[in-house]
């Protein structure tokens, strides 16, 4: 197996879709803007910062999944694909997407963002595999919690491994491996593929890039 990864939040897309949820909500006047704004401004900049409390954002971004119904929020995503993902998807992702499937490689959407948000998102690209933090459901209802492991740092590589298990195979076994990603939070993960690429990196991964001589791309 030859295996392309990518991150997806400012990295494919020119954007984060965990923030930019938070923001439809917020403007759908599903949550309220001024107790919620800045709350989701901080956990997007203590991402940024490599600080997130992930489970204490997870509580936060999960909570309103659990507040309606699968339909309803189905009706908003389309919504907030049209209006916030889909100009936001550039021509250069496309291209490096569509150059490692003529290739032959399989192809994975790793992301912390959960599979609510990022799954249509996957499907937009053309990617059939997505691991991405599992909003639990129970009786057809999501309860705000999530499942398993989140796919945020080090859970990045133990989810890769478990899916790779599944597929009879391991980070250490496959051909050539690549991963993208802009962010310092996914160091773990591309210091273990054969090709780490950083995207429009953060200044922490673009020292690190530079320092170990990364190949350092925008796809903006």
């Amino acid at each position: 197996m030859q295996l392309a990864c990518f991150d997806l939040d400012n990295t494919l897309l020119a954007t984060d879709s965990d923030h930019e949820w938070g923001q439809f909500l917020i403007e759908l006047g599903i949550r309220d803007r001024e107790q919620h704004e800045a709350a989701n401004d901080r956990f997007y900049a203590d991402y940024q910062a490599g600080t997130l409390d992930i489970d204490a954002f997870l509580a936060y971004q999960l909570a309103p999944l659990a507040e309606h119904s699968l339909a309803q929020l189905d009706t908003w995503h389309r919504q907030f694909m049209r209006e916030r993902i889909l100009p936001r998807i550039g021509r250069g992702a496309r291209k490096l997407v569509q150059q490692h499937r003529e290739a032959g490689h399989t192809l994975v959407i790793v992301t912390a963002t959960n599979a609510f948000v990022t799954a249509p998102i996957a499907r937009e690209f053309g990617i059939e595999h997505l691991i991405a933090t599992e909003p639990e459901q129970v009786e057809g209802r999501y309860t705000g919690r999530y499942a398993g492991t989140p796919s945020f740092r080090e859970g990045k590589v133990t989810r890769l491994e478990a899916w790779l298990s599944g597929h009879g195979e391991s980070l250490s076994s496959v051909r050539e491996s690549w991963f993208y990603s802009d962010s310092r939070n996914d160091l773990p993960l591309l210091e273990r593929v054969t090709h780490p690429v950083a995207v429009d990196p953060d200044p922490a991964l673009e020292a690190v890039a530079h320092e170990r001589r990364w190949p350092v791309i925008s796809l903006r």
